[in-house]
């Protein structure tokens, strides 16, 4: 071989080495990832037309447009040229347009697209954002649900200022018992309706009344007279806050009647195609910590109502009735996995995918939705552990699903991921069978003993799974073994095992991770000696409990976490939710429980360098709970920072760079005692 041609060749190897080497993932690629969300599906299953979510990294926002696709793949293309946030696109019963809210300079509006011309025109001037769009039978309507201001209580009549003066701000006042949310502040008073409106334009009309909520998903009967909805109009409405009912209204006459009467929230209605079948979520309110969502089916006049996922003992969600009206398609969890199913009016429960989820990219929490049209057509979103949600679609005959987008090949490719195992192990309690992950680091040594990070699920009523997580992939690529784990607790294995924390909470949650380090250390994966621990709001809790009961760990990160029940339960937004379902009366009446299982109670044990963060707008558990452990450790001269996060409210890591910053600032307060 001439020397040139050795030349040549060297190069080339040189090249395809080079295009072969991937970079772990790294902070700056959470601005560039994007996943999909609210996938629908034609009528005609040849198209999907969904909301594509990536961020701005100049603004450090989220974008949010809607796009068309082919169910073969091709033809991938935005709906619209407009540069603002769009969603909730919902196909006419033809197919030949779509309705779809948008913002505007007043807010959001309501659009129509027409899928032969590709034209857009607003069709709305509303006082205030839509919500739930719900096309009419015939087409020719859209129902929606929107908020109608009200005043607030005015207690004295304050003097006039001078023309041009500057005064203070008037006082905010209210009398509700919800007056405030987490991410939205200060709720304004007015409550929700139920609207129509031309889809050809024209104005909205309000059909329902009265101070009650109606908001939700709307079903219409098929000859387009009734609406279905769920909402709280029974009596002492604002203290019987876990109740909703099933009602229907009128459309011309306004007139709303009573379907349900449970104590117990009832809601999502859907209309059975030919009209005379109503079927709805919901469950007899047992005042606990978990309670199973249920599938109900009754008449359309209320009468009848049965249980038909009795068999199933997972909660059930996203009900929609197949085509000849003998069962509906649903999703729910099983083991951290999300499925897609088919409930026969029987109760035959047929499993017709998995993976469904991805509403979001930090952590592997569930989520997700799908369609389906009258020929049994599926779009869903479909996430894995090594990507986030992507469009995909199957049907009842083909079954296989299809991916047919893929929004991060331009970084996911060039990443090397760590890659998520499942993991089974025995509590030391009672025996039980608890699951958790582990994500090795990339690149992973099976020679080598690595560090140990674990990350608790917040809720703590949810789950954790296998699924895509670029905070726990970020955590894994700086070298750590992740676990995350689903204690008693979680969610997705039934309703015995997540009502085991009613009344004993922090409890044997704490032994079942635990008991997961002890089986990672039996398995000859972990480092003993190098040992962390995070997590986020229950999983806050959790890791401050941890750190009271063991000094096993290195370091700890305690993020917005509950430290004192008594003072939580009285200044969070929830303030009202907790009493009797998670611990018996209300704090003044039970200090002793309260206080018993308030992490602060164990601060004096701590003796893990810990650093504790938190949102300085989080409502749900308020800055105020990160300073009592903060300044108990302290008083007590123990290694402490607080790390306070300006803007962030209970999602802490809601914007990306704030998602960038709780990770570094763990990585870095571990590092700092990580041996290595």
């Amino acid at each position: 071989m001439r020397p040139i041609q050795l030349l040549s060749l060297f190069l080339f190897s040189c090249i395809l080495c080079a295009q072969e080497k991937k970079e772990t993932l790294q902070d700056l690629d959470i601005f560039q990832l994007e996943f999909a969300s609210d996938p629908q599906i034609s009528p005609n299953g040849k198209q999907v037309v969904y909301r594509r979510n990536g961020f701005d990294i100049m603004k450090d926002v989220s974008k949010r447009s809607l796009w068309v696709i082919n169910t073969d793949g091709s033809e991938h293309r935005k709906l619209t040229s407009r540069e603002v946030n769009e969603g909730e696109a919902r196909w006419s019963p033809s197919g030949d347009r779509i309705a779809f809210t948008s913002a505007t300079d007043e807010g959001n509006e309501i659009y129509m697209y027409w899928v032969a011309t590709g034209q857009i025109a607003r069709i709305s001037q509303l006082e205030a954002s839509p919500s739930s769009l719900a096309w009419s039978p015939d087409g020719s309507q859209l129902a929606f649900s929107m908020k109608v201001a009200s005043k607030p209580p005015v207690i004295i009549k304050a003097p006039k200022k001078p023309k041009g003066a500057k005064w203070a701000d008037v006082p905010r006042i209210t009398d509700r018992l919800k007056h405030e949310a987490d991410g939205a502040g200060y709720i304004k008073p007015g409550y929700d309706h139920i609207f129509v409106i031309p889809s050809d334009g024209g104005s909205p009309r309000q059909i329902t009344s009265g101070d009650f909520n109606h908001k939700g998903k709307l079903s219409w009967s098929p000859d387009g007279k009734t609406i279905f909805f769920s909402a709280n109009r029974v009596p002492d409405w604002e203290y019987r806050f876990r109740n909703s009912e099933i009602y229907k209204v009128d459309v011309a006459s306004g007139k709303i009647e009573t379907l349900t009467s449970q104590d117990g929230p009832d809601y999502d209605p859907v209309v059975s195609p030919d009209g005379n079948k109503i079927a709805f979520l919901g469950f007899a309110d047992k005042v606990q910590a978990y309670q199973l969502r249920k599938l109900h089916i009754m008449n359309s006049d209320g009468s009848g109502r049965r249980t038909i996922s009795n068999s199933l003992d997972r909660s059930i969600g996203n009900p929609i009735w197949d085509a000849d009206g003998k069962g509906l398609y649903v999703s729910y969890d099983d083991k951290g996995n999300t499925k897609i199913a088919h409930i026969s009016l029987s109760g035959k429960v047929t499993k017709l995918a998995d993976n469904l989820g991805g509403t979001s990219l930090g952590r592997p929490y569930a989520g997700g939705s799908f369609s389906v049209n009258n020929n049994g057509e599926f779009a869903f979103t479909q996430s894995r552990p090594s990507y986030p949600a992507e469009v995909a679609v199957f049907s009842k005959k083909q079954k296989r699903p299809r991916s047919i987008t893929s929004l991060n090949d331009d970084i996911l490719k060039y990443r090397e991921l760590g890659k998520v195992e499942e993991v089974w192990y025995k509590s030391s309690i009672d025996g039980r069978d608890i699951q958790g992950w582990i994500v090795k680091p990339p690149f992973y040594d099976a020679s080598k003993k690595y560090p140990l990070l674990i990350e608790n699920h917040g809720g703590p009523i949810l789950n954790y799974g296998d699924r895509f997580s670029a905070e726990i992939q970020l955590y894994a690529a700086a070298g750590y073994l992740v676990f995350y784990p689903n204690p008693r607790g979680s969610t997705s294995y039934g309703e015995e095992f997540g009502n085991l924390l009613f009344n004993n909470y922090p409890g044997e949650d704490y032994n079942d991770v635990m008991d997961g380090v002890d089986h990672l250390l039996e398995r000859g994966l972990i480092d003993k000696d190098n040992l962390y621990v995070t997590g986020g709001s229950a999983g806050g809790i959790m890791t401050a409990w941890i750190i009271g009961k063991t000094n096993r760990f290195k370091a700890a990160v305690v993020a917005k976490p509950v430290m004192n029940w008594i003072s939580k339960t009285l200044v969070a937004d929830n303030y009202y939710g907790y009493a009797n379902s998670r611990y018996p009366g209300q704090p003044w009446e039970n200090f002793e429980g309260y206080w018993k299982f308030s992490p602060i109670s164990l601060v004096g044990n701590v003796e893990t360098p810990t650093m504790v963060m938190v949102g300085m707008n989080d409502l749900r558990t308020p800055p105020s709970e990160a300073k009592q452990l903060y300044h108990a450790l302290k008083l007590r001269k123990i290694e402490t920072v607080l790390v306070e996060i300006p803007g962030a409210s209970h999602g802490i890591a809601r914007r990306p760079s704030q998602l960038i910053t709780k990770v570094a600032h763990t990585l870095a307060w571990f590092e700092k005692y990580r041996n290595n």
